[in-house]
């Protein structure tokens, strides 16, 4: 437990400065780069806020994680990471997790239908296929913390 406690720390100064670049890429770097891109393109100017919308959605699907993380780092950090307050914080990964791979799934149908070039939609499908694996990996993940949980349960009703 010892190398546990020591890696909190640096995660969670991983975890603000991460969330800090989020937040500006939400607020200034995304926006701009679409409004750039519709006077640059203006065939493709009806994108802007759409991808705008998009793209923010999917960093704040990130933050979420971000949040969730934190909160379990606490729980790791007390030693209280085997409880039903765990499984609600990965439960909230696993939902972000959904809700980023849903507008994803869509974005990769409009993107191959209307596509021209099949690196886009390959790059893409290559996205949703990991962020598919992330989700499953997650739920895996979760089912071994529910098992985790309910031995520790029981393990504690013994002594």
């Amino acid at each position: 437990m010892v190398t546990e406690h020591r890696a909190v720390f640096p995660l969670r100064v991983f975890l603000v400065l991460l969330f800090g670049v989020l937040v500006m890429f939400q607020t200034f770097s995304l926006p701009g780069q679409f409004a750039h891109m519709a006077k640059e393109s203006p065939d493709f100017a009806y994108l802007r806020w759409p991808a705008t919308a998009v793209t923010v959605f999917w960093v704040l699907c990130v933050q979420v994680v971000i949040v969730a993380t934190w909160k379990l780092l606490s729980l790791v950090k007390n030693d209280r990471i085997f409880t039903e307050t765990a499984l609600k914080w990965v439960d909230a990964i696993v939902w972000a997790i959904a809700a980023a791979w849903v507008v994803l799934v869509g974005v990769f149908l409009y993107v191959g239908f209307n596509a021209d070039d099949p690196g886009l939609p390959l790059l893409l499908f290559l996205m949703t296929t990991g962020v598919t694996v992330l989700g499953l990996l997650m739920v895996v993940m979760r089912a071994l913390l529910r098992q985790a949980t309910a031995l520790r349960t029981d393990m504690e009703a013994v002594i």
